[in-house]
């Protein structure tokens, strides 16, 4: 069994496919119109094209039990996924520079740093370096 793609639930699928290329680095792998205008609508890793999809997910548009979730997690503060990077630090600077918008600043926490950021898109989102 492998992860092919997993979905992050995202408000507005054009605002998420401009933050998550322009911003984070991802590339677009899959864009086919569905009902309405949703989307199925992927993004991968620039380092790994042939790995894991991130399927930009218009759910909460749909679902409303899913738009309560992912405010939910949003109001708490909770990430709704991570991204392990190299360089915490680095890309936390990379970002701001970009005008992202962070919760938490890179912190030490044990075997980690992390930093957690706003998509934009109603999730947050936490970067990780091991240490």
């Amino acid at each position: 069994m492998k992860v092919k793609v997993i979905s992050i639930l995202v408000l507005n699928q054009e605002k998420a496919l401009d933050f998550y290329t322009n911003k984070l680095g991802f590339v677009k792998k899959t864009d086919i119109p569905l009902d309405g205008d949703s989307r199925w609508l992927t993004v991968v890793s620039k380092e790994e094209q042939d790995g894991p999809e991130i399927l930009l997910e218009p759910g909460p548009l749909h679902f409303e039990p899913a738009r309560i979730y992912q405010k939910a997690l949003f109001d708490a503060g909770i990430p709704f996924t991570q991204f392990n990077v190299d360089d915490v630090q680095a890309e936390y600077e990379r970002l701001l520079a970009l005008g992202v918008e962070f919760s938490l600043p890179p912190t030490p926490m044990g075997t980690v740093k992390l930093a957690v950021l706003n998509d934009t898109c109603g999730n947050n989102i936490q970067l990780v370096e091991m240490l």
